[in-house]
């Protein structure tokens, strides 16, 4: 059984911290599915993903591919995975199931702390899932540095 990780982003934009958690996801030998809302935020990202540090490679891409079920990271806005991801991360508000959180093996749900309709949404997630009996945890790096804040 799975939980679902709520990371409160208000040091750090998307687009820095997804790839970190990526890694790590990666690290695990789990494939990933990033669900997004729009197509045209998942180009944006995929783009910014590709322009990643020199020293590094994140393997991955958009959803729609001749080569979808291949890719360690798939940028998708549909709830299905061809990749076979063992975690979805969720950004953008994108939905999340708690029956997704209980057969995956993680579910990440990023959100902008500086968009009050964004936090919101993350509580009503939050909300629908742990009353669902979903574990759950609420990160912040508020601080300056990744702390769990409340578990569920």
């Amino acid at each position: 059984m799975g939980a679902a990780y709520f990371y409160h982003l208000t040091r750090r934009p998307l687009e820095v911290t997804l790839p970190v958690l990526l890694d790590k996801a990666l690290g695990a030998g789990w494939r990933v599915a990033v669900r997004g809302t729009r197509r045209d935020r998942l180009e944006w990202l995929d783009e910014k993903l590709w322009l990643g540090p020199e020293d590094g490679f994140l393997p991955h891409g958009l959803a729609g591919g001749p080569h979808d079920a291949a890719q360690p990271v798939l940028l998708t806005d549909r709830a299905e995975a061809p990749n076979g991801a063992r975690c979805v991360m969720a950004i953008d508000g994108a939905e999340v199931a708690a029956d997704e959180v209980r057969v995956l093996e993680r579910v990440c749900i990023l959100f902008d702390g500086a968009d009050a309709a964004a936090v919101q949404e993350a509580r009503g997630q939050w909300k629908a899932l742990t009353g669902a009996g979903c574990a759950a945890q609420y990160w912040s790096e508020e601080s300056g540095r990744w702390e769990k804040k409340a578990e569920a």
